[in-house]
């Protein structure tokens, strides 16, 4: 079965960028469906960002233009590349498979934007 490992998080100040890498254990190549979620304190998750196998993307109003979404089959790998940070961007990020069955999370990465 697919686990997947967030990691690339951690502090940054506003305008700053960062990677977020999600590392699949086994293929990916058959999921249609890739997505970033994020959940700051007190609020709800919300998606962040998803990817089609072909690499169609989609984003938050709150991120186009700022983060990007892709994906590497060969590589079983999903990245989130976020530039411009905010200090609303907080947040724990969350990598998503959508499959038959439950959904399959990280464990989440943290990103904290400093002022």
């Amino acid at each position: 079965q697919v686990q997947l490992v967030e990691s690339g998080g951690g502090l940054v100040q506003a305008g700053g960028s960062l990677r977020l890498s999600c590392a699949a254990s086994g293929s990916i190549f058959s999921i249609n469906d890739m997505r970033w979620y994020r959940q700051a304190p007190g609020k709800q998750r919300e998606l962040v960002a998803m990817i089609t196998s072909g690499g169609s993307t989609d984003y938050a109003d709150s991120v186009k233009g700022r983060f990007t979404i892709s994906r590497d089959n060969a590589k079983n790998m999903v990245y989130l590349q976020m530039k411009s940070l905010k200090p609303e961007d907080t947040a724990v990020y969350y990598c998503m498979a959508v499959v038959r069955g439950p959904n399959l999370w990280g464990q989440g990465t943290q990103v904290t934007v400093s002022s």
